[in-house]
């Protein structure tokens, strides 16, 4: 029993010396949970900013108005300023911290403000890798297996030391949470949210269906079948919508090279990041066309 009260202990030492760091977001059915990283900053899940003074719930029930520093649309976070009066701000785990499979680790939640939710946990994989909002690929995420309500996301992910690993994102099936973590960039997002600057990667603004979804559309209405992305939407006011690309297109290579899938596109979109502009050939109907997108400054 020793071992097990070992780790009891363990737990509500992390939650009770970090808890008050653990803050809710939210009302009502749409909540959340954040972390306070910084005076008078919260990070949290950017999917629970919806709307301008987002409501942050403190210990002992204190809400404050907090208002939107930047979004990273990519990772998914979002970077609040609150005030965060005597609440002390978690510590970053040390840069080259190990962190392995069999890690142990605390996961800390207050969904809605409605009480801190602490749960151990080991790393069950090191280098995950998952979609985020925007459909890119993020690496270097940490899958564990301590348990947790929903509403966590936003959640601070801590090691047996209480300093900060990363922030929960994302439930699994069976019941894993993936966290963003130092190999995904995490501490380098916050930095630069806190600069006022959006995510550094370019971004076209559309939506797509996958090469098989293109394939079977074009056999529909009778089209020849080519492997490429179909643009289901285009954002306004985006880089698509500027170089005049349109729901219906077939978005078929990029720079010159075949677009097999979301992840070849992304590709091109970064090593364009640098030059300002991207070519695209796309089909619309049975034309193949060269289309000249302008990346200068898309990044929001």
């Amino acid at each position: 029993m020793s071992v097990i009260n070992e780790i009891q202990s363990k737990i509500a030492e992390v939650a009770g010396e970090h808890g008050a760091a653990v803050v809710g977001i939210g009302r009502g059915w749409r909540f959340g949970s954040g972390t306070v990283i910084a005076s008078d900053r919260v990070l949290t899940a950017a999917h629970h900013v919806r709307s301008e003074g987002v409501t942050v719930t403190f210990a002992e029930d204190r809400n404050a108005t907090a208002e939107l520093v930047e979004v990273d649309r990519d990772l998914g976070l979002a970077l609040l300023e609150v005030d965060t009066g005597e609440v002390e701000p978690l510590t970053w785990a040390p840069a080259g911290a190990e962190v392995g499979i069999g890690t142990a680790v605390v996961a800390l939640a207050n969904p809605g403000g409605r009480g801190v939710r602490a749960s151990l946990g080991f790393v069950a994989a090191a280098d995950r890798s998952f979609r985020g909002p925007r459909g890119r690929r993020v690496s270097g995420a940490i899958e564990h297996t301590a348990t947790l309500p929903r509403g966590s996301a936003g959640g601070p992910l801590l090691d047996s030391e209480g300093r900060l690993l990363g922030v929960n994102a994302l439930r699994l099936e069976g019941g894993l949470i993936v966290a963003l973590g130092p190999g995904s960039g995490l501490r380098e997002a916050v930095e630069r949210m806190a600069r006022g600057e959006a995510s550094a990667r370019p971004f076209l603004g559309v939506a797509v269906a996958p090469p098989h979804v293109a394939r079977r559309m074009q056999r529909a209405v009778g089209l020849p079948e080519r492997d490429g992305l179909l643009v289901r939407g285009v954002e306004d006011e985006s880089p698509a919508a500027r170089a005049g690309i349109v729901r219906g297109d077939l978005i078929i290579a990029a720079a010159g090279e075949q677009v097999d899938g979301i992840d070849a596109l992304h590709r091109a979109l970064d090593a364009a990041a640098g030059n300002g502009g991207l070519t695209l050939t796309v089909v619309r109907g049975t034309e193949e066309r060269q289309v000249e997108v302008e990346l200068a400054g898309a990044t929001a």
